[in-house]
């Protein structure tokens, strides 16, 4: 179990999640290839390969051969989109299409990190565009994703700025840790893929998630934790947690509603002071009146 209560005279921590086959049963680049169909970004052809793509993904997990051959295929695939229109796509189809399949034992975890009082981060191969709206609607403090090199007329040319995979991954969490000062001897990680050792060994509390072959068999080697996700849930279905605003929110709403009470008080305050004059005013009315 994790610690409800963090030390905050200590350094800062956090929890880094990788995103597909982790947190979500899926992955969530192709996941949208429909909606970009209907979109008119994608042909039929194309969804029909990222479908296949899907499939090999979730039967057994991807190599580091495999994801180079993905990362080319969708590099050159998305060049020409306008990135204003797949924000939008993915905006109007986040819900229906991510909200199903997220893992209900992630869910738990981000929730208990945030009561622990360590961000959230997650740390994705899937781009930006896609990642930081699914961030969002879970909750994280910060994402770390691949960037896709826009041109002046606001679409993708096709090349990559940044690419969050392997070794990149590592990298960006230890820049994190020395701008946000987090300790990653404290920190937690977790991932389902081999290409995210690097990623899990730069911190304390490494885990493997669902993990594949090879996976497995370098966290049984190391000792590290391996956990079993396998319950998707929609969000508003399980915690109030994830139902509430961000805690920016909660925290001016929290504000907003304590001066409501002491408001509430004063006025009930002055209301008795208010009717227990009228009551001496009666009784000393009604004796004078005797009188």
């Amino acid at each position: 179990m994790l610690r409800l209560v963090e030390n905050h005279s200590l350094p800062r921590t956090a929890a880094f999640f990788d995103l597909d086959k982790t947190v979500i049963a899926k992955s969530s680049t192709l996941t949208f290839s429909k909606s970009f169909y209907q979109g008119g970004l994608i042909n039929r052809r194309a969804v029909l390969r990222t479908a296949y793509a899907q499939f090999v993904f979730l039967a057994g997990g991807a190599d580091h051969d495999q994801m180079e051959r993905m990362r080319e295929y969708l590099s050159s695939l998305c060049k020409g989109w306008n990135v204003q229109q797949v924000k939008e796509i993915v905006a109007e189809t986040l819900h229906d299409l991510i909200d199903p399949i997220i893992y209900d034992e992630a869910a738990s975890l981000i929730e208990e990190h945030h009561t622990a009082g360590r961000d959230v981060v997650i740390v994705s191969t899937s781009g930006a565009e896609v990642v930081e709206p699914i961030g969002e609607l879970l909750g994280a403090d910060r994402v770390v994703a691949t960037r896709m090199v826009v041109g002046d007329d606001g679409c993708f040319t096709g090349e990559v700025e940044y690419y969050a995979y392997g070794p990149t991954k590592a990298e960006a969490i230890k820049e994190l840790a020395a701008s946000e000062g987090y300790d990653l001897e404290r920190c937690y990680a977790y991932s389902d893929s081999a290409t995210d050792v690097p990623m899990l060994a730069s911190v304390g509390h490494p885990h493997a998630v669902n993990p594949d072959r090879a996976l497995r068999r370098e966290a049984t080697a190391r000792d590290w934790p391996i956990l079993v996700f396998n319950r998707p849930v929609r969000l508003k279905q399980r915690l109030p947690a994830f139902s509430m605003p961000p805690r920016p929110a909660l925290v001016a709403m929290a504000a907003v509603g304590a001066a409501a009470a002491t408001a509430g008080l004063v006025w009930y305050a002055s209301r008795r002071r208010s009717a227990t004059a009228q009551a001496a005013a009666a009784v000393t009315g009604s004796h004078f009146a005797r009188i």
